[in-house]
Parts: structure tokens; C-alpha cells; sequence
């Protein structure tokens, strides 16, 4: 019996040494899937990349070339030009109690990353990392917004772990294809977006609603409490009303 139990350890050892050498090998590869990963995301909230479509390292890397990142102050709205936004290490960032709200949100950091798509030395989407929680998980994701700053362009999760089949349908195709062309923000400048139970009108008729996910109540709430806290004035809305006077004196 001893025998047994010496050759299972001797197993088990082995074993751990090669899964621990290979993660070590095999972790700057990871670190680059990783980042090629995010940045997918950001460009399938912009439709730069169809969701569902399969996008190699160097098709991402030549379609990011149109995208800026920038490092901007949550509460000020300022973007911060001495920040490299290469080098700001998201996951380090001081994390600091949320306000009051509905979507679940614990903590907030100082400061955050967000994008801008520029074509023909023109900015045409601005692009807001955003999360809340869902019915199981909290959900991850990037909301892409046209100029205008309030007409939605995209919306696309990167993680979550609601019910497959039901809440899990945030990351079908079908549905975030509903989100174009609404709009985020009523003409009083309330926000206004948001997930309804049932099925809306097209972005013309009922610019403001989206359709429910059928059997996922707490999910498409979930999707509308995040909208609503990261648009408002306690998340992205003073960065928001700085881009758009941006662009207004520079029209």
C-alpha cells in the first residue's frame, strides 16, 4: 500500500511542477491575451469589431490605432494630460466607497480609463468602461457613445456570469445590436436609457428603451441601474458635460 501512496505523491509532484512551470513560462503570453482581449471589447462596444467576430492580434492592434485612451478624474470630469494612460494600471488604482445607488456599486476608483475613436484627426465615439450587478455576478463591460455624447453606439460585456441562456443573453449579438442609435440622455439632459421588460419600438419611435432579456428581470435591471449610475452625476457625467462643451466651442 505504501508503494501506492509514494508513487500517487511522486505523481502529484511532478504534476505540480510542471503546471506551476508552465504558468510561469507561458505568463507573458497570458498578459498579452489578455490586453488584446480588452481591447477587443472596447472595439466591439464601438462595432469596430461585430461582435461574435473573430478578430486576430494584428487586425485589433491596426483598428486600435484609431483609438485614444485617456485617463480621466471621476469627480472633476478633467481629462489628465500629465497621466500616461499606457503605464495607469487600472487594477492599482485607490478604490474609494460609492455613493448611494442601485446598481449594486461598492467601491469606485479616483481615476478611470476611457476611450476616443478618431478618424480624419476627428473625434466620433467616446467609449466608458462601466460595471454593476447583475441577477448573479458582477458584469463588466464598455458603452460607446457617438460624439453627440449621448447617442449609444454599442454596448458590450467582457465579463459576467448571469444564467446562460437568459441573463447570459447580454453577450448575444442580436441584442446589443438593439442599442444603436438610442439615446442615453433626454432633452432635460436626465438620463434616460434604459432596459424595459418587454419589447421597445425602434431607436426613431422610442429612442430611450431597449427590450428586456425574456426570464432575466434582475439582469436587464441590473444593465439599467449601471447605465443610470455611470451616465449620472456620480460617474461619468461631469466628464461627459466637459466633452460636449468641448465640442460645442469648438464647433
Amino acid at each position: 500500500m505504501k508503494y501506492i501512496f509514494g508513487f500517487a505523491a511522486l505523481v502529484c509532484f511532478f504534476c505540480s511542477i510542471m503546471i506551476s512551470s508552465a504558468n510561469v513560462v507561458l505568463r507573458d503570453r497570458q498578459e498579452v491575451n489578455k490586453a488584446v482581449d480588452k481591447k477587443t471589447s472596447v472595439l466591439q462596444a464601438a462595432w469596430l469589431v461585430k461582435p461574435g467576430e473573430k478578430a486576430t492580434a494584428a487586425e485589433v492592434e491596426r483598428i486600435f490605432q484609431n483609438v485614444k485612451p485617456h485617463v480621466v478624474d471621476l469627480a472633476s470630469g478633467e481629462v489628465l494630460a500629465d497621466v500616461d494612460p499606457e503605464s495607469f494600471d487600472e487594477a492599482k488604482e485607490a478604490q474609494s466607497g460609492a455613493p448611494e445607488n442601485n446598481a449594486g456599486i461598492k467601491t469606485v476608483p479616483g481615476r478611470v480609463k476611457t476611450y476616443e475613436v478618431v478618424e480624419d484627426g476627428k473625434t466620433t465615439m467616446i467609449i466608458l468602461p462601466i460595471y454593476g450587478k447583475g441577477l448573479w455576478s458582477t458584469m463588466k463591460g464598455f458603452l460607446a457613445l457617438d460624439a453627440d455624447g449621448t447617442t449609444v453606439r454599442g454596448l458590450t460585456y467582457y465579463e459576467q456570469a448571469e444564467t446562460p441562456g437568459l441573463g447570459g443573453e447580454v453577450e448575444n449579438p442580436r441584442w446589443k445590436q438593439l442599442w444603436q442609435g438610442r439615446k442615453a440622455f433626454g432633452d432635460d439632459g436626465a438620463v434616460k436609457i434604459a432596459v424595459i421588460k418587454g419589447p421597445a419600438g425602434n431607436p426613431e419611435s422610442d429612442p430611450h428603451h431597449v427590450d428586456g432579456l425574456s426570464g432575466a428581470t434582475i439582469t436587464s435591471r441590473g444593465v439599467t441601474n449601471m447605465l443610470q449610475y455611470w451616465l449620472g452625476d456620480k460617474g461619468f457625467g461631469p466628464y461627459l458635460k466637459k466633452f460636449r462643451e468641448s465640442r460645442q466651442s469648438a464647433a
